[in-house]
């Protein structure tokens, strides 16, 4: 038998083997899935520190870089290698800063806000019953009824105190050393975080040295060079999206303020600060924010009364479709690329397996599977002699 045989067969045998013992192992994770779930889960908590400090160096590695060139600009040069720790540092001052701002806006207003609903509460419910009375004055079959869901609302409310009430706030005092202690774990891995994220941000460019000497001592020149492509256009892609995205959550959240501060001299809006602090922080979850933003930010409005909530409510439906259609797309469109029906399927499939971290990364992460599944195609289809089947955008960029 021929060499050229024997090295077919040997190939053949090689495929065979492979697929058979990736089938064995595909059942076996299926198997015990729940036990390399939790198996996940406890690693990822031993990392948690390792990845809040990932996170942060990383969205705040696009500032540092911009900040970097600038500063090394204006110093002499003795100094010039020195213009990195003054970067970092820098970037850390305004971003604590920028937090501390922020939380010493809202926090008053939202205990303010707490107040005024627990004082309004009792008087809207008297408003209420003193409208519902003299709707149904005359008409004693109703005030019959009335009185007697009141009535029996009463009983309920108070069954509930003793049989779920109780329990439950003898549970919630129970568990008081567990709630501290999850508090101070929190704080833990922030601290630990935030002092892994500054080594990182003043090692940035040592660490992606030591990628690349890896990755083309690991790779032929061609292969490594495709490998760190890809991870350009990651990198692009996640950029894109978060900074793309804050912008976006920055100039809803301003046009909110103005439209507030506006109604607050015109028809008594309150909490203009916290209103305009909610609907753009929640603005940076993809599909869901706005509706995440709107409710709270509703109920805020609904203090000073209904007609300013029904206009508020409005505005936030004008300004989503602003948002949607023009604003978003502007900023957002050379970074995901993806119609509204794959945002929300990313969105729906990654906040099943992570949660709410996966509402965040979702969109972002499906744009780069999606981009590699489209290249495949494309690549499948010029192979085949196909590739009239593309769009003609498709056929444009691949020209």
């Amino acid at each position: 038998m021929k060499k050229e045989d024997w090295k077919q067969i040997f190939y053949k045998s090689l495929t065979g083997f492979m697929s058979l013992a990736m089938a064995i192992v595909l059942f076996f994770a299926i198997q015990g899935f729940g036990q390399i779930r939790e198996s996940f889960h406890w690693l990822m908590g031993i990392l948690k520190p390792v990845i809040y400090g990932g996170v942060m160096a990383y969205l705040l590695k696009t500032p540092c870089n911009f900040l970097e060139k600038r500063i090394e600009a204006l110093l002499p040069q003795k100094h010039k290698k020195r213009a990195n720790g003054l970067t970092v540092v820098l970037v850390l001052v305004l971003t604590f800063l920028i937090i501390y701002l922020l939380l010493s806006m809202v926090i008053p207003e939202m205990a303010e806000s707490i107040l005024i609903l627990v004082n309004a509460v009792p008087k809207k419910l008297d408003e209420l019953a003193e409208w519902m009375t003299g709707m149904l004055d005359g008409n004693t079959v109703l005030q019959t009824y009335v009185n007697t869901a009141i009535s029996g609302m009463e009983d309920k409310l108070q069954n509930w105190a003793k049989t779920d009430l109780l329990p439950a706030m003898q549970g919630m005092m129970g568990g008081f050393a567990n709630t501290v202690g999850s508090v101070f774990g929190v704080i833990y891995n922030l601290v630990i975080g935030i002092i892994i994220c500054i080594y990182l941000l003043l090692g940035r460019k040592t660490f992606a040295r030591q990628g690349r000497a890896v990755l083309y001592a690991a790779f032929k020149s061609e292969r490594a060079d495709a490998i760190l492509k890809e991870l350009s256009f990651i990198d692009k892609t996640f950029v894109g999206f978060f900074g793309g995205k804050i912008l976006d959550s920055a100039i809803v959240g301003l046009i909110c303020y103005v439209f507030c501060m506006i109604m607050t001299f015109t028809m008594g809006f309150p909490n203009a600060m916290l209103i305009s602090v909610i609907v753009g922080v929640t603005n940076v979850i993809p599909y869901f924010g706005p509706y995440i933003g709107a409710v709270p930010s509703a109920l805020l409005v609904l203090i000073s009364g209904p007609v300013n909530c029904v206009i508020f409510i409005v505005f936030i439906i004008v300004l989503q479709q602003f948002d949607g259609n023009i604003l978003g797309p502007a900023l957002l469109a050379d970074s995901v690329g993806l119609t509204g029906f794959w945002v929300l399927f990313s969105i729906t499939l990654f906040q099943g397996f992570f949660g709410f971290a996966g509402i965040l990364v979702g969109v972002p992460v499906f744009a780069v599977i999606y981009d590699f599944a489209r290249r495949l195609v494309v690549k499948g289809l010029e192979k085949h002699g196909k590739a009239g089947m593309l769009p003609e955008k498709e056929q444009e960029e691949n020209v």
